[in-house]
């Protein structure tokens, strides 16, 4: 197999799982846990179902290690096309990868919370109640900031897309909508959250650029010129 189809492949596997697994924190567990407005009732859902929380725990801190994977594959991938983009798309990718693993801290503090002990005796189940709401609030918040990064790396990414001349440049195209829209979401629950829900919905088809990225690298990895035999 030629090497960069290799690279490639190898760049949509890891891309693939990432895909995979961060939706289970991000998405599945606020869902299926998680009582808008009832922080009694949301710690009583952790509790009841403390093995799916602890699950999040250990899907966050697997989503923070394989984007470290990724973001080197890729550089591996598109540093023959541009050194220089190749590096900034890789500073700006590793600097997510951190906060992924200090927001592990909240969900840990969090179960701490809603599991008690004698150390905690202080407090009340309301009050324990509470604060473990608060720390998945400042989850979701980071979260919220991380998406600034998930936005800015995409830039470079894009334009090593659009020249590398192996994978197709509308979706080079797409990835730049895809990280105008990260953006978009993140400086809106910054300053406008109340309307966070709304900018999401419509940013939303612009976000399957990564998607469309991940089945490209998965299906095809490379667009090989016949000369590179």
């Amino acid at each position: 197999m030629d090497p960069i189809k290799r690279r490639a492949r190898i760049a949509g596997w890891l891309y693939l799982l990432l895909a995979v697994s961060a939706p289970i924190r991000l998405i599945y567990l606020p869902n299926t846990l998680f009582v808008h407005g009832d922080a009694e009732a949301t710690a009583a859902n952790i509790a009841a179902h403390e093995g799916l929380f602890r699950l999040g725990i250990v899907t966050d801190l697997f989503t923070g290690t394989i984007s470290l994977f990724l973001t080197l594959s890729l550089f591996r991938l598109f540093k023959g096309v541009d050194m220089t983009l190749a590096v900034l798309m890789t500073v700006l990718g590793l600097m997510d990868t951190p906060l992924y693993f200090f927001n592990v801290l909240n969900d840990v503090t969090t179960l701490l919370l809603v599991q008690g002990g004698d150390y905690l005796a202080a407090f009340t189940e309301p009050q324990r109640a509470s604060l473990a709401m608060l720390h998945l609030r400042m989850h979701g918040q980071v979260v919220g900031y991380s998406q600034i990064f998930w936005g800015l790396w995409l830039f470079p990414l894009a334009i090593l897309v659009i020249r590398s001349g192996f994978i197709a440049r509308f979706i080079g195209y797409w990835l730049i909508l895809n990280g105008f829209a990260y953006l978009a979401i993140s400086l809106t629950g910054l300053l406008w959250p109340s309307h966070e829900d709304l900018v999401s919905s419509i940013a939303f088809p612009a976000q399957l650029g990564e998607i469309a990225l991940v089945l490209w690298l998965v299906i095809v990895g490379a667009r090989v010129r016949a000369s590179s035999a």
